[in-house]
């Protein structure tokens, strides 16, 4: 009997122990998420323009969000300009993951992995700041080395054509070191046995990728479509700095429009239904995207 207490009085000890370590990360998740998101859940109901009271006006807002047509316009700006981010980032971060990992000295496989992963570190508000001037018709230099090539000037930042491309090339310069360098780890931890009995069998180099590469990078690959993708549902700072979402709504994101309307318009309500909207917008992509890796998520 007072061995089965001892037992149960470490058990709690353990436990104790164990919600301690745990407490400091729980208590910023109910601090600064959990509470956060039910205040904002809660305000899709109430008018309030955060100088008087807030009035409660039951489904009013979520009226104003299902009749107002600039939303279908705004998803639509994000999700291209998402898919372009996803795309681009994924692919050069792999070109560039697949040239370090090949063999060079150790020293200059360090200094190319901090030089492409320095821009990932910069303030997003000095990057966009950067590429406004590289990318200014008159005077920037992407337009004065077009022009060497025979290119006319392109109106990079008041083109509605041209500007979401813009806004992807910023934000694939700053975040395509962080991808590399995931996918380069990825490719670090592929055992060379595959490899060498690939060649012991006659595969090339393509064959390689394709067969071994490739499968096996797939859990690293569904890591970055996820956290690509939930970032590129919430851009905000390039194309606020860069276009200010124009021109029209062009480059405009669904992060800009909540803070044009919960903040500037002063309409708290109606930005807290967009907020949820893009919340539930990220967690029905997120799953969709979970359940469809299982037919292409390969391990060892």
């Amino acid at each position: 009997m007072e061995r089965t207490m001892t037992l149960r009085r470490r058990k709690v000890i353990e436990a104790l122990i164990g919600y301690a370590f745990i407490a400091p990360t729980m208590l910023g998740f109910v601090v600064f998420l959990a509470i956060p998101m039910l205040v904002g859940i809660s305000l899709m109901f109430f008018n309030w323009s955060m100088f008087k009271p807030p009035e409660f006006v039951g489904l009013e807002n979520i009226q104003a969000f299902l009749q107002d047509p600039r939303v279908l316009t705004v998803y639509k700006t994000t999700f291209g300009m998402a898919f372009g981010l996803i795309i681009s980032n994924l692919t050069l971060g792999l070109g560039i993951a697949l040239l370090l990992n090949a063999k060079m000295p150790g020293v200059l496989s360090g200094f190319f992995r901090a030089a492409y992963f320095f821009p990932t570190v910069v303030s997003t508000v000095v990057v966009a700041v950067i590429w406004q001037f590289l990318l200014n018709k008159d005077l920037g230099l992407v337009n004065y080395y077009l022009g060497l090539l025979g290119v006319d000037r392109i109106n990079w930042l008041l083109s509605s054509t041209w500007s979401p491309i813009a806004v992807i090339i910023t934000d694939t310069w700053k975040n395509v070191g962080f991808y590399a360098l995931i996918f380069l780890g990825g490719l670090k931890n592929i055992p060379r046995d595959y490899y060498e009995a690939a060649e012991v069998d006659g595969a090339t180099t393509l064959h390689k990728f394709r067969y071994i590469t490739m499968p096996l990078l797939t859990p690293t690959m569904l890591f970055l479509i996820i956290t690509s993708t939930i970032g590129a549902m919430q851009i905000f700072g390039q194309s606020f700095i860069l276009t200010g979402g124009g021109p029209g709504d062009a480059t405009r994101t669904i992060v800009m429009y909540i803070y044009e309307s919960g903040i500037r318009s002063f309409r708290v309500g109606y930005g807290a239904v967009l907020s949820v909207s893009l919340l539930l917008v990220i967690v029905g992509m997120t799953t969709l995207q979970f359940i469809l890796s299982r037919r292409y998520i390969h391990y060892q």
